[in-house]
């Protein structure tokens, strides 16, 4: 089977390098075009382009999808199928129409729930307990299409972004693989989406990362989760901003263990005090937060003990409850 592959982040490199894996003929790579990245804002190849040319794979990176050349590329190259994963345009009509079995995407979510960019980040933030991984048939709607196959996978309350990202992914590449010889058998049934349930999962912007104290344990906790390790949950101490990364959420007795006083009143946004060797504690709308791993911005990821120790910090220092803007 030909397979045209497009994708572009981590995610879509693991499938890419699963059909490598299985045999299947990949006459043609499409990614997004090389983008400036860290400091010196060098251009850098993504990690599908990566894998791509150190497998020897033809690379194709179009600035548009829109102009007659994109698709003649496509076209040239005789696909059986197309598989798409996350790679972060709208296909035009002709697009999908290019292989005689049409284009198959894996989408990091359990369809209709969390259509759209982000379906990874949303399903943190709403503080879910499970997702998974849906392979369907593309048509021209933003992950409408029929569905071929769905797979579920749990999410610990500890998991964070990075660890469900990585999880997802390796699904994906599984379920592609069982999902492909199927669909050219004509052994899968394509079942309609219901509109039931359907939710959208869009772009996340600097808002979303910033944490509003005034929150519950388990709100600011999803949030710290679903933007860890990057770029990090956003929170201001005096004048300095601090990304959050890990934190765990303590029930009333540990609360009172630590900071008697303030078991039965506090103030969201304060520092209450530190569990030993751990970090330290701020209040919340209905709790606390310990801090286990935090980055002040400039410097590299660290514990929250060594934080707390570094900084000095002391019981009676505030967080701004606000969010950052």
């Amino acid at each position: 089977m030909r397979v045209v592959f497009m994708g572009t982040p981590e995610l879509a490199a693991e499938a890419l390098a699963g059909l490598y894996e299985a045999g299947y003929e990949l006459p043609l790579v499409v990614t997004q075009p090389d983008r400036p990245k860290g400091r010196g804002q060098k251009l850098a190849y993504s990690p599908v382009k990566e894998l791509a040319l150190s497998k020897g794979l033809e690379v194709f990176q179009p600035d548009s999808l829109k102009t007659p050349e994109a698709l003649e590329r496509i076209q040239a190259a005789r696909p059986d199928v197309m598989v798409v994963a996350a790679y972060g345009r709208i296909l035009p009509p002709a697009f999908l129409a290019a292989a005689p079995l049409g284009c198959i995407n894996i989408h990091a979510s359990l369809l209709p729930a969390y259509r759209g960019a982000a379906p990874i980040q949303w399903a943190l933030l709403n503080g879910e307990k499970e997702t998974g991984i849906t392979i369907m048939q593309m048509d021209q709607g933003l992950d409408t299409g029929p569905i071929l196959l769905q797979r579920k996978l749990s999410i610990p309350e500890d998991m964070d972004c990075g660890q469900l990202y990585h999880g997802l992914a390796q699904l994906g590449s599984r379920l592609l693989l069982e999902a492909l010889p199927l669909w050219a058998d004509g052994r899968l049934q394509a079942q309609a989406q219901s509109a039931e349930g359907a939710t959208y999962a869009g772009r996340l912007e600097r808002v979303h990362e910033a944490i509003d104290w005034r929150k519950t344990s388990a709100e600011i906790h999803s949030q710290i989760r679903a933007f860890s390790p990057l770029p990090g949950a956003s929170a201001v101490l005096g004048d300095k901003e601090i990304k959050i990364l890990a934190a765990r959420v303590l029930t009333a007795e540990e609360l009172a263990e630590i900071a008697p006083a303030a078991a039965k009143e506090y103030e969201a946004g304060l520092i209450l005090g530190a569990a030993r060797r751990r970090g330290p504690v701020v209040a919340t709308g209905d709790g606390g937060l310990l801090l286990t791993s935090v980055q002040p911005v400039g410097k590299k990821p660290m514990d929250g003990w060594s934080w707390l120790n570094g900084s000095r910090l002391e019981a009676g220092q505030r967080f701004r409850t606000e969010p950052v803007s």
